[in-house]
C-alpha cells in the first residue's frame, strides 16, 4: 500500500454510501447499492467483480457521466479533496472531467472520434482546458506522445484511429488523459482488448506514469492476474455491492467472502483430452500462403504483398486440440478462414484426406456441416432479429433439408440441453441472455450439426473469467464426447494451455515455434514465444522483454 494511505492523510477521492439507480418506464433497478471506498494520492485501487458488477457504472459516476433521463443516486457523496462531486453545478463539474480526474476506456477505437487525426484529439483538451497557442499545442502533444512510448511521435500527428494498432490506439487515449496532469486516473478496462504482450507494456507504462506524476489511479478489471501485480488495494464488486475490501496481498493470500474466494478460483484449470496417436487424420495444411497484394497508382498495379500467412503447414487429428497463438496481425484467424476455404489461399489442404484446395466454394458446400466455426463475440454473431431457436437451427434447414419441423425443433432443443441451456428458452432472443449463454447459443448453432471440426476464433475473450472457465470445461466435455477435432485460436494462454495438445506460435505470418503443449509452455525455445509466456504468466518479467510495437 502506498505510504499516503497509512500516514493518516486526508483521501484524495472518498465514495460514501453511493447508489445507483437506472429508470425505465415506471421500473427502478439499483446497479450500485451504498459502497464506500477511499483513494489516497499516489494509490492505485482496483474495484474488481464480474460484468454486470456495477464497477463501471461506479466509476462513471465519479465524473458524473451517467444519463440524467435514465440514472439517479437514491444515497450517497463522492468527496474529491473534500467537494461533493454529486452535489457540485455543472459547471464545477466540467472543470474537474478532463482537469482534475481523467478516464481512460476499454476500447480505444469506440472512444476515438474516427474522423479526427491524433493531434486534433489531443490538442482539443489542451485548447479546452488550457487556451494555448496552436504552436504551444503541438509541442506538448508531440512531447505527450514521446511520454507515453509512441516511437516517431511527428510522423503519428496526422494519423487516425484506423491506421494505428490497438496498443497504438491504447497509448493515445492516455496521453490524452495526461494531457493535463490530472490528480486521479480511472482506466476502466483499459487492457481487456489488447494482446499479453501490449497489455504488459501499457500497465508497465500506467506504472510508471503514475510514479512520475505522483497520481492516484482508480483501477477496474475483471482480470486478477493484473491486480495481484498492479494494485495497492482492492475493492470486490457483486450485484452492486462491495462484498470485501483490504490490501492486494491479503486479499490474495486469505480471501473472506464467498464471491473472492470464486473469483480467485476462477481461472481455466485442467487438461485437454488426451490425444490418441491411432486416432484419424482430420485436417491436414501444406504450405499454405495468403498473400494480400498492395495496389498503387492509377493503374492499380500490384507493388507488394502483406504475407498474412506465409508458407504453414499443420496436421490435426480427431480428439486433438491445437491452438494458434500470437499477437494482433500475426495470422491467425487468416489461417483459420484459409483453412475453412472461406477466403482464398495458396498451398494443400485436406479435409479427412480429401482435397479442398482444388475446389470452388460452391464445391465446398457439402462439407460445410462438417466443418464449423464459433467466433469471439457472441452478441456480434448472432442475429438480434432472429429467435435462439432459429438462430440454431439456421444450418439445420440448409444442410438437413430432410428433416421435419418436429424433428428440426427436437435437434435443436438437445443441442442447447447439450451445451447447459434449458430447452424451453429457445424462443427467446440473444439481448435476453448473458455473454456466457450467448457464447453456448453460438457453441450450440455449430454443434446441432454435428461437425468433426471446429474452428474457435477467440471464443472466450469477450467473457468473464469464471465464464471463460465454464466454456473452457463445456468445450473440453464436449470435443470428449464427440472425438472433435479443435482449431484453437487465442492470444489467452491461459485459456490454451487448459485446452489445447499441441501449440503453433505465429508472428507476422509465420510459425515461430511449433510442438507439443507441454514443450512451448514448459520449455520455450525462441526469444518471441518466452516473451509471450513471461507476458501471460508474469507481467512483471514480460515488461522489459516483449518485443516493442
Amino acid at each position: 500500500m502506498s505510504d499516503a494511505a497509512t500516514n493518516g492523510t486526508e483521501p484524495l477521492l472518498s465514495v460514501r454510501e453511493l447508489s445507483v439507480a437506472f429508470h425505465q418506464g415506471g421500473d427502478s433497478q439499483m446497479a450500485v447499492d451504498q459502497i464506500s471506498f477511499d483513494i489516497h494520492r499516489g494509490e492505485t485501487v482496483a474495484l474488481v467483480g464480474e460484468s454486470g458488477s456495477g464497477k463501471s457504472v461506479s466509476a462513471l459516476s465519479v465524473l458524473r457521466l451517467l444519463p440524467y433521463s435514465a440514472a439517479s443516486h437514491p444515497s450517497g457523496e463522492i468527496l474529491f479533496k473534500g467537494n461533493d462531486l454529486l452535489s457540485a453545478p455543472e459547471a464545477a463539474i466540467r472543470g474537474v472531467r478532463g482537469n482534475d480526474i481523467t478516464m481512460i476506456f476499454q476500447e480505444p477505437m469506440t472512444s476515438l472520434n474516427p474522423l479526427q487525426s491524433v493531434e486534433k484529439q489531443i490538442s482539443e483538451i489542451l485548447h479546452l482546458h488550457q487556451q494555448i497557442r496552436p504552436d504551444d499545442a503541438r509541442r506538448q502533444v508531440l512531447a505527450l506522445l514521446d511520454q507515453v512510448g509512441i516511437h516517431d511521435p511527428a510522423q503519428r500527428l496526422a494519423s487516425y484511429p484506423h491506421q494505428l494498432s490497438g496498443g497504438q490506439r491504447q497509448r493515445v487515449m492516455i496521453a490524452m488523459a495526461l494531457a493535463n496532469r490530472p490528480e486521479l486516473l480511472i482506466a476502466d478496462e483499459p487492457t481487456t482488448a489488447l494482446d499479453v504482450t501490449v497489455q504488459a507494456q501499457i500497465l508497465e507504462l500506467l506504472r510508471d506514469l503514475k510514479t512520475q506524476h505522483g497520481m492516484a489511479m482508480l483501477f477496474i478489471t475483471h482480470d486478477l492476474g493484473i491486480v495481484r501485480k498492479f494494485a495497492d488495494r482492492v475493492c470486490v464488486m457483486t450485484d452492486g455491492k462491495i462484498v470485501e475490501t483490504g490490501p492486494t496481498a491479503e486479499i490474495f493470500a486469505n480471501p473472506q467472502h464467498a464471491y473472492t474466494k470464486h473469483l480467485l478460483a476462477a481461472e481455466p484449470k485442467g487438461k485437454p483430452p488426451a490425444r490418441l496417436g491411432t486416432a484419424p487424420e482430420v485436417m491436414r495444411a501444406e504450405d499454405i500462403k495468403v498473400w494480400f497484394p498492395v495496389k498503387q497508382g492509377f493503374l492499380r498495379r500490384t507493388v507488394n504483398h502483406i504475407k498474412a500467412v506465409d508458407g504453414l503447414s499443420l496436421k490435426l487429428k480427431a480428439g486433438q486440440t491445437l491452438g494458434v497463438v500470437g499477437e494482433s496481425g500475426s495470422g491467425k484467424t487468416t489461417l483459420g478462414l484459409a483453412l475453412m476455404r472461406l477466403i482464398r489461399s495458396e498451398g494443400r489442404i485436406f479435409f479427412e484426406n480429401a482435397p479442398l484446395h482444388d475446389r470452388t466454394f460452391k464445391q465446398m458446400k457439402p462439407l460445410r456441416s462438417a466443418m464449423q466455426v464459433v467466433f469471439q463475440d457472441p452478441f456480434g454473431s448472432l442475429s438480434p432479429r432472429m429467435s435462439i431457436a432459429d438462430i440454431v437451427g439456421e444450418g439445420l434447414a440448409i444442410h438437413a433439408r430432410d428433416l421435419t419441423a418436429g424433428e428440426r425443433d427436437r435437434r435443436v432443443a438437445e443441442a442447447l440441453e447439450e451445451v447447459g441451456l434449458d430447452a424451453s428458452t429457445r424462443w427467446r432472443y440473444p439481448h435476453e441472455f448473458s455473454g456466457g449463454q450467448r457464447q453456448r447459443v453460438a457453441i450450440a448453432r455449430a454443434m446441432v450439426l454435428k461437425p468433426r471440426f471446429v474452428m474457435l476464433d477467440e471464443p472466450t475473450s469477450a467473457l468473464d473469467m469464471s465464464v471463460q472457465a465454464q466454456v473452457v470445461d463445456l468445450l473440453r466435455d464436449l470435443q470428449a464426447r464427440h472425438d472433435l477435432a479443435y482449431l484453437f485460436i487465442s492470444h489467452d494462454l491461459k485459456v490454451v494451455r487448459a485446452l489445447a495438445n499441441d501449440v503453433i506460435v505465429m508472428r507476422a505470418g509465420k510459425v515461430v515455434e511449433q510442438g507439443t503443449a507441454d514443450h512451448i509452455f514448459d520449455r520455450p525455445e525462441t526469444a518471441y514465444t518466452k516473451a509471450l509466456m513471461a507476458a501471460a504468466f508474469n507481467l512483471e518479467a514480460a515488461a522489459g522483454d516483449v518485443v516493442s510495437e
